[in-house]
């Protein structure tokens, strides 16, 4: 009901007049006064018979009440983190606090999901604190998830507040990390976490730790996301015990020199278990997981370069498994293709750096080589070809003369199934004279790495090319995708050999006898000098491409256009695997 009464009368006469009509009629009343457009007052009446009023005047003028004030408030005291003493020690550490981590990596973030997890256990404005304690602060429960942008990309994240417990996990920080996983598979996201986590919460470990929905399904998380979204972890701390399993399921791991450490046990524990005495960096340091495990892809010299990383690092992968890699604007190479055959030494045995070949190749500034110090025989890197990313699986004579040993095809069977996983071409280059044989790495598991390399690249359903540009000796073709490996195209260069083994191996094992009978020197060395060369005309790729058992013969000046143009005509192959729910190989 509407209702207009004299121009001056005040609020309190509007509302008084409001009240008496409203329960004279049982219906709302509206009261406007004099011209006003608006009502002055609006008068309610419920089903309950109770009545209510409304202030309609003045909406442009309202602002935040108390209560907002309030909220803002506790917001501003759980983004403060922990105790304040430990946040003054991170600087002595070398590290930033979590939410200035973040504002480097992101600016502002999107949202974030949980910032009251934990809340009634320690806020001085939670009903069930009795008195505020701040040594026992536990803000978003020391674990930080939401969304951002990310390179213009949009990202899920997780990162742990070392100054709440020592960026321990407890029950809402758990719910926490596992609600974001679960959401980038429902997203098709990728999925950065940044580490710094002494593990679980010992002493409140029950209601997380052996729960269906506790610490233990980060794992089956993981294992579910793994292939499905990128997963990027950086490590910025210790991360012990059940923490450190999340670097190593994660697609790829980026420790800080200096700061980062991952170890199934802390030193205490190991010391306590073994005996043995050990630092942390010694036990799990980024030298460690560089050079001696491959836990770690790459190694950033501070904050600031581990971002620079993980930056380059997602310009080579799409969102997820469905989505194909982006495309940049081609580049010309750093160093011209013509050199490329004036790398690759005449003699067959001489050591040369495969990053020179390489870099006459890819588009300029576009190598990002992942874990260089491990397997050191063996490249493994992400590059672009005029513009397109691809994975290159290439033997490095200078190390080991190119020889594949258990630690690179490790590595290599890694990085073509994480390639094949996220729709990344494949592309080889053979210069090895095959697997190493001895005592030693028949106890390492040659044979069992060896066979894991040749599944990958066997299983791999990505365009793949395979250049033979100088030794392809034994099952060292079979593990660089050589003809019987579905590639798209085996091509070589004219310094190209294929053989069961090299010359000096198959004479000696041939014509070990008719040398032996020969008595004089010279006649010896004159008649294996021509065994030689008669294995070496039987193995030479001309011979190897008259009976089409390679594609074509690339003049070396030519190779990155070609590479290029095969890439670009099978980009939408697609190749089918036998119906089975999985190979056995791992």
């Amino acid at each position: 009901m509407k209702v207009r009464i004299a121009a001056g009368a005040t609020r309190e006469e509007a509302s008084a007049i409001a009240a008496a009509i409203a329960e004279h009629v049982g219906e709302a009343v509206r009261v406007f006064v004099g011209d006003d457009e608006e009502p002055r007052v609006v008068h309610r009446i419920d089903e309950s018979g109770d009545d209510s009023e409304d202030d309609e005047t003045g909406d442009d003028d309202l602002g935040p009440t108390d209560r907002e004030r309030r909220l803002r408030e506790e917001i501003a005291d759980i983004e403060a983190g922990g105790p304040e003493r430990y946040r003054e020690r991170l600087s002595d550490q070398g590290k930033l606090f979590v939410r200035d981590r973040l504002e480097l990596w992101f600016g502002e973030l999107t949202f974030e999901d949980g910032k009251f997890a934990n809340f009634d256990s320690w806020s001085p404005d939670s009903p069930t604190v009795d008195e505020a304690d701040p040594d026992r602060r536990l803000p978003a429960d020391g674990l930080l998830t939401g969304a951002a942008e990310f390179e213009d990309r949009s990202v899920h994240f997780m990162a742990n507040d070392f100054t709440v417990k020592a960026g321990s996990m407890a029950e809402r920080g758990v719910e926490k990390f596992l609600r974001m996983q679960q959401r980038a598979l429902t997203t098709g996201r990728p999925v950065l976490y940044l580490m710094d986590s002494s593990g679980g919460r010992i002493d409140q470990q029950r209601g997380f730790f052996a729960n269906r929905e506790g610490i233990g399904k980060y794992y089956y998380n993981h294992s579910m996301l793994s292939g499905r979204v990128p997963q990027i972890c950086v490590l910025y701390g210790p991360c012990i015990a059940g923490a450190a399993y999340t670097p190593v399921f994660a697609d790829f791991t980026v420790m800080v020199e200096g700061m980062s450490a991952m170890a199934i046990a802390s030193p205490r524990m190991v010391e306590m278990v073994t005996g043995e005495e050990i630092d942390l960096d010694e036990l799990g340091g980024p030298e460690v997981h560089a050079r001696h495990s491959g836990s770690a892809d790459l190694v950033a010299e501070d904050e600031e370069h581990a971002r620079e990383l993980v930056a380059q690092l997602i310009g080579y992968l799409p969102d997820n498994a469905d989505e194909d890699p982006p495309r940049t604007d081609g580049r010309e190479p750093a160093k011209s293709p013509a050199g490329i055959d004036g790398v690759i030494p005449q003699a067959p045995n001489r050591g040369y750096d495969v990053r020179r070949l390489v870099e006459r190749v890819i588009d300029a500034d576009s190598l990002l080589e992942l874990r260089p110090h491990y397997g050191e025989e063996m490249l493994t890197a992400f590059a672009r070809i005029d513009g397109r990313p691809v994975g290159i699986v290439a033997n490095d004579p200078s190390q080991r003369a190119g020889a594949i040993f258990p630690d690179a095809a490790r590595k290599a069977a890694e990085f073509v199934w994480t390639c094949d996983a996220y729709n990344v071409p494949l592309l080889y280059l053979c210069d090895t004279p095959g697997f190493m044989a001895g005592s030693q790495v028949e106890k390492e598991g040659i044979l069992e790495a060896g066979k894991k390399l040749i599944y990958a690249t066997s299983s791999a359903t990505v365009p793949k090319q395979c250049v033979i540009t100088r030794k392809a000796y034994g099952a060292g073709i079979y593990a660089m995708s050589g003809p019987a490996y579905d590639p798209e195209a085996t091509l070589a260069l004219p310094s190209g050999e294929i053989a069961i083994m090299g010359p000096e191996a198959a004479i000696n094992a041939v014509y070990a006898n008719e040398l032996a009978d020969i008595e004089d020197e010279e006649e010896r060395a004159r008649r294996e000098a021509e065994l030689r060369e008669q294995f070496r005309e039987d193995i030479d790729v001309h011979r190897m491409a008259s009976e089409v058992v390679i594609d074509e013969i690339v003049p070396p000046s030519d190779l990155r256009t070609e590479l290029a143009a095969r890439f670009a005509f099978y980009e939408d192959v697609e190749k089918d695997l036998p119906s089975k729910k999985h190979g056995t190989v791992l």
